[in-house]
C-alpha cells in the first residue's frame, strides 16, 4: 500500500543479504567489547551522527557506548556549517583529543559517502591508535564519486571491516514528481547497529555477561545510576 514501507522493508532484506559474510565478524568484534567491558565508539557527521545517537543512552540498548556527539559535527548548530566543516582535513584531531579512547575499544564510524575528510581521519586515528575499526557507508556512492581531499583513501579502502548500507546515490528509495526522495541511510545504519548490537548481547549473555543495560526512565522504578557511574570517567557525554 505504501510505496516507502516496502522499499524499507525490501532495503532491509538487502543489507543483511549483501553483509552476511561480515556481519558475524562485526557482532563478535561487538560481544568482545561487551564481555571485556571496553567502550563502542561511534562517529558520524551531519545525519550520519543519528545513527551513533540511536546507541547512545538509549532505553533498552547497551551503557558502553561512547557517541561523539560534539556539536561541529551535528546540524542542530547549522546544517551548512556542519557540512562545510566536515570537509575540512584536520579537524578530526580536535575532536579525537576530547575523548578517552583505548586500544581494547572498539570503533564504529558511519558516513553514507564515505568522501569527506572527517569521518575518513577518524577512522585513520582509530586505526593509528589500535582500534578495530568498523564502517557503516554506501558502497554504491562511495565508488561512484572521488574523495574530498586528493590523494585520501575513501572509508570503505580504510575500514578494518566494511558494512554496506546499500543505499543508492543520493540516499532515496523513491522518485515522486521527479525528484529523488524517501532517505533512506539514517533507517538503514539504526537497523544495522540494533541487529549487531542485540546480535552480540545475545553472545555476551550466553557466556554469563551481566549486560550493561539501561532501563526507561519513564518506567517507575528504574535506575540506571550504577551504570552511569561505571561508565562517567569513559564516556564524555554521560
Amino acid at each position: 500500500m505504501y510505496e516507502y514501507h516496502q522499499a524499507s522493508t525490501e532495503l532491509l532484506d538487502q543489507i543483511v543479504e549483501a553483509n552476511k559474510k561480515v556481519l558475524p565478524k562485526a557482532i563478535e568484534w561487538m560481544a568482545k567489547t561487551i564481555i571485556k567491558d571496553r567502550i563502542i565508539h561511534t562517529f558520524g557527521t551531519g545525519h550520519s551522527h543519528i545513527i551513533g545517537l540511536e546507541l547512545f543512552v538509549r532505553a533498552g540498548g547497551l551503557a558502553n557506548v561512547n557517541a561523539f556527539l560534539d556539536s561541529i559535527v551535528m546540524t542542530s548548530e547549522g546544517a551548512r556549517r556542519s557540512a562545510e566543516i566536515e570537509r575540512i582535513s584536520g579537524v578530526s584531531k580536535v575532536l579525537w583529543d576530547q575523548h578517552h579512547i583505548k586500544t581494547e575499544d572498539l570503533f564504529i564510524v558511519i558516513s553514507n559517502s564515505g568522501r569527506n575528510a572527517m569521518p575518513i581521519e577518524m577512522g585513520e586515528r582509530a586505526k593509528a591508535n589500535g582500534n578495530k575499526v568498523i564502517a557503516i557507508t554506501s558502497i554504491e556512492q562511495s565508488k561512484k564519486y572521488p574523495v574530498r581531499i586528493e590523494g585520501q583513501k575513501k572509508l570503505y579502502e580504510i575500514a578494518d571491516l566494511v558494512l554496506d548500507n546499500c543505499v543508492p546515490p543520493g540516499d532515496g528509495m523513491l522518485q515522486i514528481g521527479g525528484e529523488l526522495t524517501g532517505a533512506a541511510s539514517t533507517i538503514a545504519g539504526c537497523f544495522i547497529v540494533n541487529l549487531m548490537a542485540t546480535e552480540a548481547m545475545k553472545i555476551a549473555a550466553d557466556k554469563g555477561v551481566t549486560l550493561p543495560v539501561y532501563y526507561s526512565q519513564n518506567i517507575d522504578g528504574f535506575d540506571n545510576e550504577t551504570l552511569y557511574n561505571r561508565y562517567k570517567d569513559r564516556i564524555k557525554h554521560l
